[in-house]
């Protein structure tokens, strides 16, 4: 029987696009069919980067160029953007199941369907690039969300407050803005994937919610405190605004969790 950890760091391992994607789905279709043991004392070497492609060339954010939607070079750099961050999503989602073990069979579940659509939402963004001749890796992109990833790899506390219920919570605040610029310029074919993405990103969220609270209980710790201290620690208390507050409500956050995330946006 295959190991569930091992198939997990194969998928972070790879660094070509195909396989990689194409080794999430098999781990999704291995777990579903109940092909993988979850024995956590298997050896394997710390992974502290994930595998990646020779392109895009990764820089600095400060170093990614900024683009209006203008042209069409500044809208392919845009979808670009975004699948750059479905594709670190994969890894993200990947390392949540390779990294922090003897959790429950649910989470596994949670992190390992996640990965398989972070898979489906970069493939749409991929063969929507190539729709407009272009290709992933055609655009510098930055090392940010990994650098989130390393940040917090040895607390899943840490790792579920700042990357479903920071980062990715900060996507479901975002997308609908991006979502109005590509109607006003008559791409409905990239809304209609970003509409697709925001849908299923409330899910990821959620995902991280639940764990981040059954943490906590683990911990004896009161999640929404907690969460506002990690959070803040972490930002240095300030908080991009507007919240998308129904995305964020059924995605696990609470009324007074967001009446003191909106307070944050104020200082």
């Amino acid at each position: 029987m295959k190991n569930l950890f091992e198939s997990a760091y194969y998928c972070l391992f790879a660094d070509s696009v195909d396989e990689k994607l194409q080794r999430v789905r098999q781990l999704q279709s291995d777990w579903q069919t109940g092909e993988l043991s979850q024995d956590p004392h298997i050896q394997l070497p710390d992974l502290l980067e994930a595998g990646h492609p020779e392109r895009p060339e990764l820089v600095l954010p400060r170093q990614v160029p900024k683009r209006g939607l203008g042209s069409s070079e500044g809208q392919a750099a845009m979808i670009h953007a975004i699948g750059h961050i479905e594709f670190n999503a994969v890894n993200l989602a990947c390392d949540a199941v390779y990294r922090y073990r003897e959790m429950p069979t649910e989470y596994y579940s949670d992190w390992i369907n996640v990965a398989a659509e972070e898979v489906y939402h970069f493939s749409l963004i991929r063969e929507r690039l190539r729709q407009l001749d272009y290709e992933y890796g055609d655009f510098p992109a930055h090392t940010g969300l990994w650098d989130l990833a390393r940040k917090t790899s040895t607390d899943l506390l840490r790792r579920m407050a700042l990357v479903p219920r920071m980062m990715e919570a900060r996507g479901l605040d975002v997308t609908p803005g991006i979502i109005d610029r590509f109607k006003q310029i008559g791409d409905q074919v990239t809304v209609e994937i970003l509409e697709i993405i925001l849908r299923d990103e409330i899910g990821h969220v959620q995902a991280g919610s639940r764990w981040f609270n059954y943490v906590c209980g683990q911990r004896g710790l009161e999640p929404e405190a907690t969460y506002l201290k990690l959070l803040t620690d972490y930002t240095g208390g300030k908080m991009s605004c507007p919240l998308h507050i129904q995305a964020r409500l059924e995605a696990g956050f609470s009324e007074s969790e967001l009446n003191q995330l909106e307070a944050l946006c104020d200082r």
